[in-house]
């Protein structure tokens, strides 16, 4: 099991930020050789669910996905996204906060926790995948948040 979490501050409007975040298909391109399928119409709720399939040709792998906690952030409260991990090789969880940070509206602070188990890996592993995961996580989440 490796749980770690990212933050990043951001000169982006939280509703924007959050967009950028749990806008699926878009995680495909900053993840290398992943595709995302989204299998439940939008708009983006609880129950919603998608697949990230990760590889190439038969060293490939599904990565299913549900969102089991949906709240968009509001003027008085962070936005909050929880995602249940439901392969038969990746399991855990994902959770994206996006809240705003200082006083001027125009930046946010993002949070992105994850509890990450690849199944009949051993516990030798852990340091190595957190390692590799935070780096490939967190270059996702730059690559989600770039300002254009």
């Amino acid at each position: 099991m490796v749980l770690f979490s990212l933050e990043r501050v951001v000169p982006l409007p939280v509703g924007l930020a959050w967009h950028r975040l749990t806008d699926w298909p878009r995680h495909a391109d900053v993840v290398p050789l992943t595709r995302i399928t989204v299998r439940t119409p939008p708009p983006n709720h609880e129950g919603t669910l998608f697949v990230a399939r990760s590889g190439l040709g038969s060293l490939s792998f599904d990565d299913p996905m549900e969102v089991v906690d949906w709240r968009p952030p509001t003027d008085t409260a962070p936005g909050l996204c929880r995602l249940a991990k439901r392969g038969a090789f990746v399991t855990g969880w994902a959770e994206i906060e996006v809240r705003p940070y200082g006083a001027d509206g125009g930046t946010s602070c993002v949070v992105w926790r994850e509890d990450l188990r690849v199944r009949r890996l051993p516990a030798i592993c852990d340091r190595p995948l957190g390692w590799l995961a935070r780096r490939m996580f967190g270059r996702a989440m730059d690559g989600l948040l770039a300002v254009r």
